[in-house]
């Protein structure tokens, strides 16, 4: 493992504190602890500013920008690949082949009928139950004004079988949703969509893609440690994995 020293965001954090606030919460990833947000709205952020908190371990929801800081719980790691580092493992390679025939098109957020049919079907599949719908999703988490969104469409012979949202900074991608048909989950549409997105950082000369956090006890976020090299944020240092 080796680090990277992240001091000089954390001064900048620092000095933007005074708008934080800490808010309990349930643990949104189902474990069994209160979940703390240390979340700010804002109406925008330059770029280059979003790169700052993207390094400091900050996500995106809407326009609150938030970090986990819940007293009992550390499991969720912020994670992010170096696109001039990161290789496909064989078994990625075969994804990426068993995946040729999917078309892809990139373009800004858009609300459509069909892409919010096919996100309630992988909510309902995913989390059965749960009161949130898809509107709920792109109305409240995905739509924003705090930085340049894009949303990447995937379809297989014309129908839509999955989307990514992507927030646009100044050198670095931040993954900030992806939802499929759950249809075609053997098709690991999960690990397609991560390979495209290291293919689309390079092509936009970003330095980094932010996976969001990994989270060792839960499946669904467990999967991003497969992408190696990666760096995990551990006590405010970026350690690579390899």
């Amino acid at each position: 493992m080796t680090s990277v020293d992240v001091s000089d965001t954390s001064r900048f954090i620092a000095k933007l504190s005074p708008y934080f606030v800490d808010t309990p919460a349930e643990c949104p990833y189902g474990l069994d602890q209160t979940a703390v947000y240390h979340q700010a709205g804002f109406s925008f952020l330059p770029p280059v500013v979003l790169d700052e908190f993207l390094a400091a371990g900050y996500r995106r929801n809407g326009n609150i920008v938030y970090a986990m800081r819940c007293p009992d719980c550390s499991a969720c790691m912020p994670i992010r690949l170096e696109t001039a580092t990161f290789r496909p493992s064989r078994n990625m390679r075969r994804v990426r082949q068993r995946n040729q025939d999917i078309e892809v098109s990139v373009g800004p957020l858009e609300v459509t009928p069909e892409k919010l049919q096919l996100l309630d079907r992988f909510l309902n599949s995913r989390y059965p139950g749960r009161a949130s719908t898809a509107q709920d999703y792109y109305s409240g988490f995905f739509l924003n004004s705090l930085a340049p969104t894009m949303e990447i469409s995937f379809r297989l012979s014309g129908r839509l079988v999955g989307v990514s949202i992507v927030d646009l900074a100044e050198r670095s991608l931040s993954a900030v949703y992806f939802y499929f048909d759950p249809v075609f989950e053997k098709q690991s549409p999960g690990t397609f969509n991560i390979l495209y997105l290291t293919e689309l950082a390079r092509r936009e000369h970003c330095d980094y893609l932010y996976l969001g956090y990994w989270i060792e006890p839960v499946p669904a976020m467990a999967y991003k440690s497969r992408f190696r090299p990666h760096s995990l944020l551990i006590d405010g240092e970026w350690v690579q994995v390899d």
